[in-house]
């Protein structure tokens, strides 16, 4: 690379050409000093690699450093690294593919009832008027009110505030032994919706309003000598 002056600048502090004048002599110090200057102007820095690429650079070297170190540490170098990497790998796309994407664990001990207790039938009006407007997620939340409330209503429930939804399923299988896994998925969707981040669909309230009405029009299981 050319620049203005060049590295020569430098150079030609230590000996001065022409006539009979002798060389001018000056410190190493200051030799190093005046090259140093020299070379920090920008002609000579146009071409350097970006922050980015010295970074880049940087952290590749560390990646290099570490592939080495651990190739040494495994069994078989390198040829045994690779071969732990593929079956590690191998190992979390088995468990993606058998346990699907992780999802937050629904709260289940949250209770099923707010605090403004209300009947079945304004459950499932509140419920229909949300499935109008497309809104699932509220849907569903007071269908499966509605189912409950109505089983407490029927005193097939004790009614009972702070009861959650996976208690009202298992309660109600005892005298709706029919129902039991049916009501068991439905206690799981309003987990998952409520509590779990997880989007209903019209298909699932399609499916928990003819839960609904079947368990509405089932007789129920009693023990022996219960009166109803």
């Amino acid at each position: 690379m050319s620049a203005p002056g060049g590295v020569l600048t430098a150079t030609a502090l230590l000996t001065r050409a022409g006539g009979d004048e002798p060389p001018v002599t000056i410190s190493r110090e200051a030799a190093r000093e005046a090259a140093r200057d020299e070379l920090s102007k920008p002609a000579y820095h146009e071409n350097d690699p970006s922050w980015y690429m010295r970074a880049l650079d940087a952290f590749w070297d560390w990646v290099g450093d570490l592939f080495s170190a651990a190739s040494g540490a495994a069994p078989g170098g390198t040829v045994g690294l690779v071969v732990i990497v593929l079956a590690v790998l191998a190992t979390g796309a088995a468990l993606w593919w058998r346990l699907g994407t992780p999802r937050r664990v629904p709260r289940t001990e949250a209770p099923l009832f707010d605090d403004r207790p209300r009947s079945a039938a304004e459950h499932r009006a509140a419920a229909e008027a949300h499935a109008a407007q497309a809104h699932w997620n509220q849907a569903v939340q007071e269908r499966m009110r509605a189912l409950v409330r109505s089983l407490e209503e029927r005193a097939l429930l004790d009614p009972r505030p702070g009861r959650t939804a996976d208690e009202a399923a298992t309660e109600a299988a005892r005298p709706l032994p029919q129902h039991a896994e049916a009501l068991s998925a439905a206690a799981r969707t309003f987990d998952d919706i409520a509590y779990g981040g997880r989007t209903a669909t019209a298909d699932m309230y399609a499916a928990l309003t003819t839960l609904d009405t079947k368990v509405t029009h089932t007789t129920p299981t009693l023990p022996t000598g219960a009166l109803r």
